[in-house]
């Protein structure tokens, strides 16, 4: 039988992780958003909605309006990054769902550079940084 290291999923350098999680309010949504941001969990986090969530909660059949944020991360950043959606999260049980993706290498060498590096130089402007 394998070791279950040689059957873990291998990711190319151009990989990049999106986290994907929801919110009932914009407000919420966007406090999450900064927080990761400020530290450098992710180098992006897109803000939709509102969306229509119609699912079932302890057995009754709900529908709720959400907001919905996509969290750019990179694959050793990742854990850490869940870890900070779950406690700021208001929901006893939060959606995360974890999508790896391979991406352009530029963009995913911005998305690296963005979680990794621990200084602001100011260089990148809000024009030239992709979402």
């Amino acid at each position: 039988m394998p070791h279950p290291a040689d059957t873990a999923p291998r990711f190319e350098a151009g990989a990049v992780v999106e986290l994907r999680t929801t919110f009932s309010c914009r407000d919420l949504a966007v406090a999450c958003a900064r927080h990761l941001i400020e530290r450098r969990l992710a180098a992006c986090v897109q803000i939709e909605g509102p969306v229509t969530s119609i699912y079932r909660w302890k057995g009754v059949m709900e529908t709720a309006e959400e907001f919905r944020c996509t969290c750019k991360t990179s694959v050793a950043r990742a854990a850490a990054c869940s870890a900070a959606i779950l406690g700021v999260h208001e929901y006893a049980t939060p959606e995360l769902l974890a999508v790896v993706a391979q991406a352009s290498p530029a963009y995913a060498a911005w998305v690296q550079a963005e979680v990794e590096t621990h200084s602001d130089d100011g260089d990148q402007t809000d024009a030239d940084a992709p979402a």
